[in-house]
């Protein structure tokens, strides 16, 4: 695979400052313990927004080679937008990734996919890399146009987009339905998913940029199914909630190529 596997762990509203401290550093002795390759797979965290200056001065003053980024964006640059986060503040803070267009963020902030797309735009535009999120809920997946409905996400998200810029973003795919719902994706249905979307990145915009995208799962990616999971050919890393939350079990999935 030419494509580097991308562990991305999503804290979400989890962690105060102090914890993040403690959570950073434990991760990165647990990669070191472990002799880790990060040629073989690069590691990030996505701290909430009051860790990040956190998380900076860990990574900066031991030479650590975690990255991190943040759970979302402002389309805006500045102004009277209280509560928003511009990406001039998080490029200044060292941040290299940006996640948009979350299930939580989309459910609860009643976001399109037209944000999430103009969110993608000004992260790339500020050099960082958009983790565009996309993924169904459980009455799509019972009505059998999960594929459908993923791929409407993202082609939406990325209308006149040029295949330069499209293999320069990570595609992040979420079954909702995996999420606190007692259903079970297996690694065969998010192979189903990511595969599509591979496909659909060709016919888009080109075999090469479908080659180049990385496609992450996210939903229930956990120590346990990780090797099954990476062993499909179409997904190239996981976007981990609740498992990256202990620097042990992270680790261990970053280390799923040993």
């Amino acid at each position: 695979m030419t494509r580097t596997p991308l562990m991305a762990g999503n804290w979400k509203m989890n962690l105060d400052h102090l914890e993040a401290n403690h959570l950073v550093q434990g991760l990165a002795m647990h990669l070191r313990d472990n002799n880790h390759d990060y040629d073989k797979c690069e590691v990030l965290v996505i701290p909430p927004f009051t860790d990040i200056r956190t998380v900076q001065t860990i990574v900066d003053s031991e030479e650590l080679n975690i990255k991190y980024g943040a759970q979302d964006v402002s389309i805006h640059d500045n102004g009277a937008y209280t509560g928003e986060i511009s990406t001039a503040m998080l490029t200044k803070l060292g941040c290299t990734y940006v996640v948009m267009g979350h299930s939580e963020r989309r459910e609860y902030h009643s976001e399109s996919d037209q944000l999430v797309g103009a969110k993608a735009r000004k992260v790339l535009d500020a050099g960082m890399t958009p983790i565009l999120c996309c993924g169904e809920a459980l009455e799509v997946r019972k009505a059998g146009t999960h594929v459908e409905f993923v791929l409407s996400q993202i082609r939406a998200a990325l209308e006149n987009w040029s295949a330069e810029d499209v293999a320069k973003i990570v595609i992040a795919y979420e079954p909702i339905w995996a999420i606190g719902t007692g259903e079970t994706a297996t690694a065969a249905d998010a192979q189903e998913v990511c595969g599509a979307i591979r496909q659909a990145l060709a016919e888009d915009f080109g075999a090469q940029t479908a080659e180049s995208t990385r496609v992450l799962y996210g939903g229930s990616a956990n120590p346990g199914n990780v090797k099954e999971l990476m062993a499909q050919p179409d997904i190239d890393g996981a976007l981990i909630g609740g498992a990256s939350l202990k620097a042990e079990s992270f680790a261990a999935m970053c280390g799923f190529y040993a």
